[in-house]
């Protein structure tokens, strides 16, 4: 009989340690939608390509792949504006004239020590057939100057000049300077 009664103290006991039931209803907790985290790959700078040696054959067709290449870039030079003796500015015979022009490279090519600036048509008034075209980077805008001197008789001169790349080939706006000599 007394593990009876010991069973029922227990019973009574743990019953009457249990907290009274509130009748509030139990609130569900808000989500908050979490917006999911950007997908990143890496980008890459240059392609790579495996010399013919070294190309991996695909699978089940047993030729190489052929290598991916880099599309050669273009060149153009975009004329913005005349920075120095506008076109028809009267100078002395002999005069020094310092012309500058301001142009964008809008080629996807970086101009370097390669390119230069050719004379297309007139007088080359004191410089060379060939001068070096200032080093831009493609989408920069850049100050091309040169250093003419005014022919010695009177009249109207024109010295129009065309940016050259390294395969030789012309590209882009012609620049000019147009003078009046008295």
């Amino acid at each position: 009989m007394k593990v009876r009664h010991f069973i029922l103290l227990g019973v009574l006991l743990v019953s009457g340690c249990v907290a009274e039931e509130t009748s509030t209803p139990l609130q569900p907790v808000p989500l908050t939608p979490v917006a999911p985290a950007p997908i990143t790959s890496p980008v890459a700078t240059q392609p790579v390509v495996l010399p013919p040696a070294a190309s991996p054959t695909l699978p089940g067709v047993g030729e190489p792949a052929r290598p991916t290449t880099t599309p050669a870039c273009g060149d153009n030079l975009k004329f913005m504006a005349d920075l120095t003796v506008p076109d028809g500015t009267i100078v002395a015979r002999g005069a020094l004239i310092d012309k500058r022009w301001q142009v964008e490279n809008s080629g996807s090519c970086n101009w370097d020590e390669r390119y230069r600036l050719k004379i297309i048509s007139g007088a080359e008034m004191g410089l060379e057939a060939e001068q070096a075209l200032f080093p831009a980077r493609s989408g920069a805008t850049a100050m091309i100057r040169m250093l003419l001197l005014a022919p010695s008789k009177p009249g109207t001169y024109r010295s129009a000049w065309q940016a050259v790349g390294p395969d030789g080939e012309v590209f882009g706006d012609i620049i000019y300077v147009e003078i009046r000599v008295n």
